[in-house]
């Protein structure tokens, strides 16, 4: 007798990070939806099986997605809506989900409404949580609530599954009420020591500015001799302030013009990692080694340009934080 799978679906799915580390645990694709071409294109490269729907979420009509879903059980829907709305602390009385940047939340509780799944995860920036001393997190949950689902949130770090980066994210973790056992559960932190990004990369062989080798996506980006400079006074884990007075940069983003700490996991990877040095190189990482941080295996391959190829890693769920993530939701269904 075939052991049963779990289904999924992902919504706003980007490269696949959340649907890998489902597939990882033995769940399987009903769908996933991603409006752009470009992420679409990796998607279809590394997930050749999956139903990607390519569109606007707000587009896709509830008879389209319950003519898909085929009368199937569906046993979890995932997903991180991109919420953009959170300027709006001084606008009193003006709701989150009221706010027309913050969408495509909505739109995730719409697709919950309609396909009834026994859970859901959805995924955030961790400032969701405590945004508005808690009131945002408890309106979310209320959005679910609603439906019927107890509703639980907690914000995890990456590190803690064995992820070699520090990566806080908020999870809003939903199961229905009306089936008997409806406990929510948060992934179980690994027992492993925490990976460094030294562990991650050190692999990989050598790159100066401008260079490629033959591994996928382990090409580096092209350095002005100004910039070459100045990276070089940064030591392995410091900062600007190891620069020359004299070529400093005095302004921008603190997080800019350092170096990873080679004992240490990585810090949070974004989707411009471009004044990031290497611990011992000259440049700033390659795409591949920014994955290999995020917890992609080597064999998943990233296309289009090298800026979006960055914003797709950056933006990702870190697969083995998805798989983690998984197999507490096995034990709630």
């Amino acid at each position: 007798m075939s052991k049963k799978k779990y289904t999924y679906i992902d919504l706003f799915s980007g490269s696949g990070g959340f649907s890998l580390g489902f597939d990882q645990a033995g769940f399987e694709n009903i769908f996933s939806v991603e409006y752009d071409h470009e992420i679409c294109d990796t998607y279809r490269y590394n997930f050749p099986n999956h139903h990607l729907i390519e569109c606007d979420i707000t587009k896709l009509e509830d008879e389209t997605i319950l003519e898909i879903v085929g009368g199937r059980p569906v046993d979890v829907v995932i997903g991180g809506p991109p919420c953009q709305g959170f300027s709006m602390a001084g606008n009193i009385g003006r709701k989150f989900a009221d706010d027309p940047r913050n969408l495509l939340f909505k739109e995730f509780v719409r697709v919950v409404s309609i396909v009834r799944p026994k859970c859901f995860v959805m995924e955030n920036v961790a400032r969701l949580y405590t945004r508005l001393k808690g009131q945002t997190r408890e309106e979310i949950k209320q959005h679910f609530e609603s439906l019927g689902y107890v509703v639980k949130a907690d914000i995890v770090c990456a590190a803690d599954y064995g992820v070699p980066q520090y990566r806080n994210r908020v999870l809003f973790i939903g199961k229905l009420t009306d089936d008997f056992m409806y406990q929510v559960r948060f992934p179980s932190k690994s027992k492993e020591c925490t990976p460094t990004i030294k562990d991650a990369i050190d692999k990989y062989p050598p790159l100066q500015s401008g260079e490629s080798s033959d591994i996928p996506n382990h090409e580096a980006m092209i350095h002005t001799p100004q910039m070459l400079e100045k990276m070089s006074f940064v030591k392995d884990g410091g900062n600007r302030n190891d620069i020359p007075e004299s070529i400093r940069p005095q302004k921008g983003d603190i997080r800019k013009y350092i170096r990873y700490d080679s004992s240490k996991p990585s810090i949070c990877i974004t989707g411009d990692m471009r004044k990031v040095f290497h611990y011992n190189q000259n440049r700033a990482l390659t795409v591949r080694e920014l994955a290999a941080i995020q917890s992609y295996p080597d064999n998943f391959i990233f296309l289009g340009n090298k800026i979006k190829q960055q914003q797709m890693v950056g933006n990702s769920v870190p697969p083995l934080l998805a798989k983690a993530i998984a197999e507490a939701v096995k034990t709630m269904l």
